[in-house]
């Protein structure tokens, strides 16, 4: 019998573990769906303003306004095998980004494909036996001291690849963890949640709250109290049989795997509901999950230490998951 509770005990720590992101005994990756580096990673080759260079040789100088002004934006990206992941809107929504703060990217939309394939190749990710991560970052570039963009004359261009390390299989059987962080959404007025700009302090205060009560991550509240997604991730949940998500009015990036799982709810013919929901909506959900590029759809099944549902991931969480990755293959390209 003592060895039986100290088996009950070890699983229960472990299932804790994952919920909160960490992994069974720190095999795990860091977060979701984050680049890690291993023991066995070889030297990474970085895209740097128009040629290929070792880590070690990618530097950027310290007037760069991205290091002092956070001025840039950048897209994460994944591949399955060889192909990436909705590769076009990615860079799309690069495009977007960067024009919205009237940043010129200095590539042509036909290189693109081929950039993104030789850093894979370099690398060697991309292939049967590893997924990529992808993480291109465009600064305003160096310039004197001073919010002037002008004061920049060319762009700095970064594209990182490393071997995608995703959350365990455990994890998406048990679920993760949410806090409902005390740090508020950025207002949409005063800076565009479909900027994906590299000044990301508003979601390292929410993540910082989620590392420091032993989560996965935090929910956002807007200025309304409002729910609007994670620090990297959109939200969904469950009531009633409804799948339910914030509606991008609440200040909530417009995320890709966000409308795939739109998608492929409508043509499952899963009632779904986009609107304005308090935090009492999710402390009473039946289900919840979240999604981003990296790790797909991921249930979550606590939020502030107690149970969503029965505690385990919901089948209509489970339904969209299958259906995802059913369907991967339809938004793969080459």
């Amino acid at each position: 019998m003592v060895w039986g509770k100290g088996l009950l005990a070890s699983r229960c720590r472990d299932c804790r573990r994952l919920r909160s992101g960490q992994g069974i005994r720190g095999n795990a990756p860091e977060g979701p769906g984050l680049l890690q580096r291993t023991a066995t990673d070889v030297t990474m080759w970085i895209y740097l303003n128009d040629r290929f260079v070792k880590e070690e040789e990618a530097v950027v100088s310290v007037f760069d306004h991205g290091f002092l002004y956070g001025d840039g934006v950048y897209e994460t990206i994944r591949s399955y095998g060889s192909r990436i992941f909705m590769r076009d809107l990615h860079l799309a929504r690069l495009r977007r980004s960067a024009d919205a703060i009237g940043l010129a990217i200095p590539i042509l939309e036909h290189r693109w494909p081929a950039l993104l394939h030789e850093a894979m190749t370099r690398n060697d990710v991309g292939h049967e036996r590893t997924d990529a991560y992808l993480r291109i970052t465009i600064s305003r570039g160096a310039g004197d001291i001073g919010l002037d963009p002008d004061l920049c004359p060319t762009p700095t261009v970064v594209i990182m690849t490393k071997p995608l390390h995703p959350p365990p299989p455990e994890q998406y059987r048990i679920g993760v963890n949410l806090i409902v962080a005390r740090t508020r959404r950025n207002l949409p007025s005063a800076l565009s949640p479909q900027i994906k700009a590299t000044n990301f302090l508003n979601n390292i205060l929410a993540k910082r709250e989620a590392i420091a009560a032993g989560a996965f991550d935090s929910i956002l509240l807007n200025w309304e109290s409002h729910l609007t997604e994670c620090t990297v991730s959109n939200l969904f949940f469950v009531r009633a049989g409804q799948l339910c998500t914030p509606a991008l009015a609440c200040g909530l990036l417009d995320g890709i795997t966000r409308d795939i799982v739109l998608s492929l709810a409508q043509e499952a013919q899963i009632p779904v509901e986009e609107g304005h929901f308090g935090i009492e909506a999710i402390h009473k959900a039946d289900e919840c999950f979240l999604t981003n590029t990296s790790m797909g759809v991921m249930p979550v099944t606590v939020v502030d230490g107690h149970p969503v549902g029965n505690g385990s991931p919901g089948l209509l969480t489970q339904q969209l998951h299958r259906l995802f990755m059913a369907n991967r293959t339809r938004f793969l390209e080459p």
